[in-house]
């Protein structure tokens, strides 16, 4: 299966769409000057749109997506706090912005596909950093980088956020929880500590109903000394691997996950971009493409049978690339 590849380059204030065929290789479709700090990127759950967060005037802009994948302006709406991290809840009516400078998460209407003002913001959230929708489209997990803890959020039908009973859970502390996954099939959930550069796993439904947290795994080698400062985390479509980068390093680590989801067994740690600040796998898990903030290039990786991560071939691209979204195209 083919795909498009967005990138976002904040320095040059750019995206970068390329083409990837079968088997990884990237043709450059277009190039869209944003003329702003372009940052986080998600794609619409039906595909039809690319979302982006800019700065310094703090906005969330739309692109429709035509059946090559290349984008043309469509819209665009006002953000309660400077974008570090933009999602979509699974049915496509709300997205979420998490803001690490303003410590606030908000909550914006899609109406076909077009962004609205915001209808909900929640303060209080040192470092947020990402807001994540759980698989059943109820509960929004925001991390508190700064607060280590993660908050608990039932969505609303008017897109209000409400605590849930439990509220929040906890990271070790000075973890510094950023971004998240879920198993795609199974009650789990991951996320990557950007300060001590360890993934946690989350149980989401035990018999009291709660998230318990079982287990936490190093990302890096023993010998490592530096400060660690993880970045990102993304999980194949087959829920079978687990893939997570940090800055410091430049390396991107590798996992098996359980098949019952509920532990991580660290698999390699290979060296990639310089301070990769974003990655992600096709919609196949055949392919990771990783960004490089201070090469300004990506790299494309293939993913194998166990795991591993054999480089394909890198490409230039905007200045401090830093957010990578990978969407199929349709034959």
């Amino acid at each position: 299966m083919k795909h498009v590849v967005y990138t976002a380059s904040p320095e040059s204030g750019q995206i970068h769409c390329w083409k990837m065929d079968e088997q990884g290789a990237l043709t450059l479709l277009q190039v869209v000057d944003v003329h702003a700090q372009v940052q986080p990127l998600v794609v619409s759950p039906d595909g039809r749109y690319l979302y982006a967060g800019v700065r310094p005037d703090f906005r969330v802009l739309a692109w429709r997506i035509d059946a090559e994948g290349k984008l043309s302006a469509a819209g665009q709406a006002s953000l309660s706090g400077s974008p570090s991290h933009i999602s979509t809840d699974r049915s496509g009516r709300w997205l979420f912005c998490a803001s690490y400078n303003d410590a606030c998460v908000s909550v914006s209407p899609l109406r076909d596909g077009l962004p609205g003002e915001p209808v909900t913001v929640q303060g209080g959230l040192a470092g947020c950093h990402s807001a994540n929708i759980d698989p059943r489209n109820q509960t929004l997990f925001v991390p508190a980088l700064k607060q280590d803890r993660i908050c608990l959020y039932a969505l609303g039908a008017a897109g209000e956020l409400t605590a849930t009973p439990q509220g929040e859970v906890h990271t070790a502390p000075g973890a510094g929880p950023r971004h998240m996954v879920f198993h795609p099939r199974l009650p789990w959930a991951y996320s990557v500590n950007e300060l001590n550069s360890c993934v946690d796993v989350w149980q989401l439904d035990d018999a009291s109903g709660q998230v318990l947290h079982v287990q936490s795994v190093d990302m890096l080698d023993a010998g490592f000394s530096g400060t660690r400062w993880a970045a990102d985390i993304h999980i194949t479509p087959d829920g079978q691997f687990l893939y997570s980068c940090d800055r410091t390093a430049s390396t991107l680590t590798a996992f098996r996950i359980s098949a019952g989801g509920d532990s991580l067994t660290r698999l390699t740690e290979v060296p990639t971009e310089t301070q990769p600040r974003g990655f992600n796998i096709d919609s196949q898990g055949a392919y990771l493409v990783a960004a490089g903030q201070k090469s300004h290039h990506i790299a494309v990786y293939r993913i194998g049978a166990e795991g591993g991560l054999q480089p394909l071939k890198r490409y230039a691209v905007g200045q401090g690339p830093m957010w990578v979204v990978i969407r199929p195209l349709e034959e």
